[in-house]
């Protein structure tokens, strides 16, 4: 288990940061961004579960995507290969992980009603909340595959994960507004009462 006892170390006030292993990086470096932008999406999905205490189903999932997001960001955290006689394996997102959000995403758009647009975020607090996260989990995402075409050793299934989190957040955004049948829509060109000057 990590013990924190200290919150400040001071070692970060040069503009740099340690990770699990290798040389300080400065804090602008993009693998910090990459896990940055993935604790951010994790902040996000905590504020969308403050709206989620009438779904314990859809809360109980939120909770435990907060988990592997830790689980994704210690895996940015830790670059490079372990040593072969490493006491402690580096924690690494596992395709069972994605694998259970796939499942997830198939279960809850079987009960959606089919989209005839593209969805405007809002709705409700929490469909508005889990936009919010859907739309930072995309940056985590690109941010990563940046971070991947950089630094090749990136595991591959940390992009996987994110790219389906996204989708489920999506997907959990619209069974937040009675299963897609109060979706807002977008209606393109539609300006209501502005007046072509």
């Amino acid at each position: 288990m990590v013990k924190l006892n200290r919150i400040y170390t001071k070692t970060g006030d040069d503009g740099t940061t340690g990770l699990v292993r290798g040389p300080r990086r400065p804090k602008y470096d993009l693998r910090v961004e990459a896990y940055g932008t993935i604790d951010e999406a994790n902040a996000c999905i905590g504020m969308a579960r403050l709206h989620s205490t009438n779904q314990p189903k859809i809360d109980k999932l939120l909770s435990r995507v907060q988990n592997d997001l830790f689980d994704v960001g210690s895996d940015l955290a830790t670059p490079g290969a372990d040593e072969a006689d490493a006491q402690y394996p580096s924690l690494r997102i596992r395709p069972v992980q994605t694998e259970a959000l796939e499942k997830q995403i198939d279960i809850y758009n079987e009960t959606l009603t089919p989209l005839t647009s593209f969805v405007l975020p809002g709705g409700s607090p929490l469909s508005a909340a889990l936009h919010v996260a859907r739309t930072v989990t995309r940056r985590a995402e690109r941010i990563t595959v940046e971070l991947a075409a950089a630094e090749p050793d990136t595991n591959p299934e940390a992009v996987r994960y994110l790219n389906r989190l996204s989708d489920l957040l999506f997907v959990l955004s619209r069974v937040a507004i009675a299963n897609g049948t109060k979706d807002v829509l977008w209606v393109p060109g539609n300006n209501g009462d502005v007046k072509k000057g």
